[in-house]
């Protein structure tokens, strides 16, 4: 298996940036477009568990749009093969002091494009050290 592929990279990069832009500009639209539309789909969110698409369609659409610009940090994006990556990434918000989220992602490539299957997103007080 081939890990790291230079253009798998980069394909996940540009739709990991697109997440993160219609995060913060709360784009419903876009959101949906670039989560699995399977019930198979899950979000592990900071307060809630969603299983399957529609779940995390409602959840969006109902999220209050207030407070959601972030910037992240340490991003890494992994591919294996041509159809798989997981991009992990650590986010700040300044409503949110002295606390790091995290979130990770894992990505299929299916042939409408790339898309998240599975998310995980937590917050935690922020270390004191960071290895």
């Amino acid at each position: 298996m081939e890990i790291d592929l230079p253009e798998a990279i980069a394909e996940v990069k540009a739709a990991f940036e697109r997440y993160e832009q219609a995060l913060v500009s709360n784009d419903v639209a876009a959101l949906g477009e670039l989560f699995r539309d399977d019930p198979r789909t899950l979000r592990y969110g900071i307060g809630e568990n969603l299983y399957g698409y529609e779940a995390i369609s409602g959840f969006r659409a109902a999220r209050s749009p207030v407070g959601l610009n972030r910037r992240t940090a340490k991003t890494v994006i992994t591919s294996y093969g041509r159809d798989t990556a997981v991009a992990s990434t650590l986010f700040y918000r300044d409503t949110a002091p002295g606390k790091v989220g995290r979130q990770m992602q894992t990505w299929i490539r299916f042939p409408e494009g790339w898309r998240v299957v599975a998310a995980h997103v937590s917050i935690i007080d922020e270390p004191k050290e960071t290895v």
